[in-house]
């Protein structure tokens, strides 16, 4: 199959996005042609970032991010449509990819969002990339909805976690999806837990703590919590995550049955927490190894 012209589906599942970074290098390293990419939330952000040829930027930047650098990033909003503006994050990436139309990149790029005032998925392939972007990463409850063209958007995955339709129009040789909300395997390849040393996460003397500072150290409380296997009770965020996530996973299922690609590259859904983005040096590690597994057994 190397050589083949690729069409690329990315699909959603938070920090578990950052495998696609593996599955686009080991691609590239072994011949394949991505013409053509559809993503929805972090598969919208990672594709873009790489249809506009910065990839290597961003990987660059996420894996030099630990626990207290993604929290960082996190700029509240203080309001009943979401907890983060999603501002800071998006002026960051920006600056560091630069802001393209989409109709201008090298490779035809579709991002999926979710128009909540007429209840359907919306294909954006035109426009302001990192709009497109914005408007799909949107998490209901977690980021703000983005406000675009008169639409009121948010996440794509909401709707259409593997977006494989976008794909129907292209001329090419091989639709490749990768579902982020696959069932567990115990024989799949995993990353190592990594475990960070408690001053990353140590907690600032109470005099010093403004208000978003205490926010931010409750999150990261709850960060901690979402990591250990021995919880009988669910916090809120890991019980709106799971919800969120078993929606996408029963979503996905009837999308691949429906519309079967030529490759799946299936993540199982306990790879990481949605909120993980610190361990992005072996999830795209994990995206290598299955890549390359699931390439080599659809060759048989």
């Amino acid at each position: 199959m190397s050589g083949q012209l690729v069409s690329l589906v990315l699909g959603s599942g938070g920090a578990r996005g950052l495998v696609h970074i593996g599955v686009i290098e080991w691609l590239n390293a072994h011949g394949y042609r991505i013409a053509s990419i559809s993503g929805a939330s972090m598969g919208a952000l990672v594709g873009g970032i790489h249809a506009a040829g910065e990839l290597d930027a961003y990987k660059h930047w996420v894996c030099a991010l630990r626990r207290p650098d993604v929290l960082r990033f996190l700029d509240f909003a203080f309001s009943g449509d979401g907890l983060i503006k999603g501002n800071r994050i998006m002026d960051t990436l920006r600056a560091m990819v630069g802001d393209f139309a989409i109709e201008d990149l090298p490779i035809v790029f579709t991002a999926v969002a979710t128009d909540l005032d007429r209840q359907r998925e919306v294909w954006i392939s035109r426009g302001s990339l990192f709009d497109a972007i914005r408007a799909s990463i949107s998490i209901p409850g977690v980021f703000r909805p983005h406000c675009y063209l008169g639409k009121t958007l948010v996440d794509g995955g909401l709707l259409n976690p593997v977006p494989i339709a976008p794909t129907f129009r292209d001329l090419t040789d091989l639709t490749i999806a990768v579902n982020l909300n696959a069932q567990p395997i115990p024989e799949a390849p995993r990353p190592r837990v990594e475990r960070r040393d408690d001053a990353e996460t140590s907690a600032t003397p109470p005099a010093e703590i403004g208000y978003e500072q205490r926010i931010r150290q409750f999150l990261d409380a709850i960060g901690l919590d979402l990591a250990r296997e021995d919880e009988d009770k669910l916090g809120m965020f890991e019980l709106m995550n799971r919800s969120f996530e078993t929606m996408q996973n029963s979503i996905a299922a009837v999308q691949l049955a429906a519309y079967r690609p030529d490759v799946v590259i299936d993540v199982p859904r306990d790879t990481c927490a949605a909120h993980e983005f610190h361990r992005a040096s072996e999830l795209i590690e994990l995206g290598h190894a299955l890549a390359e597994r699931a390439v080599r057994e659809a060759r048989r």
